[in-house]
């Protein structure tokens, strides 16, 4: 039995990789991990696994303020590889802004959950301008 998108992508970041899928017949980055290319129809079998860099830039960024927790972030990064994800900036005193450059890392939490990716930002000049 061959090995499902989603538990492809988790078996990555598991090692640290963010892995996207790539259809060569859009010639097309494809995320989230899927069975089916968009666009092509292209099946699994036909969709490559790459392996991303981790760099990409800030596209939106929301503040979460939950009333009996710490308020958080919610970003939608877009990669370098020409696809496009939602996740979180980490940090002390991190205030991402729209454009900063940032790297992915990921996060397994240590009661055994399901890893996921984070970011770091690059250019700690552009944090500035959010504030």
């Amino acid at each position: 039995m061959q090995e499902s998108p989603l538990a492809a992508y988790r078996r990555h970041l598991s090692a640290g990789r963010l892995a996207y899928q790539y259809d060569p017949a859009t010639a097309r980055a494809v995320f989230p991990p899927r069975v089916l290319g968009p666009g092509s129809g292209s099946g699994m079998r036909d969709l490559e696994w790459r392996i991303s860099a981790g760099l990409g830039t800030i596209h939106a960024v929301t503040i979460v303020h939950p009333r009996d927790q710490d308020a958080y972030n919610v970003v939608l990064v877009d990669m370098d590889e020409g696809f496009r994800l939602m996740s979180r900036v980490e940090g002390a005193d991190t205030r991402p802004a729209i454009g900063a450059r940032v790297r992915m890392r990921a996060c397994v939490p240590a009661d055994g959950g399901e890893p996921y990716p984070v970011f770091d930002i690059l250019d700690a000049a552009r944090t500035q301008e959010a504030a």
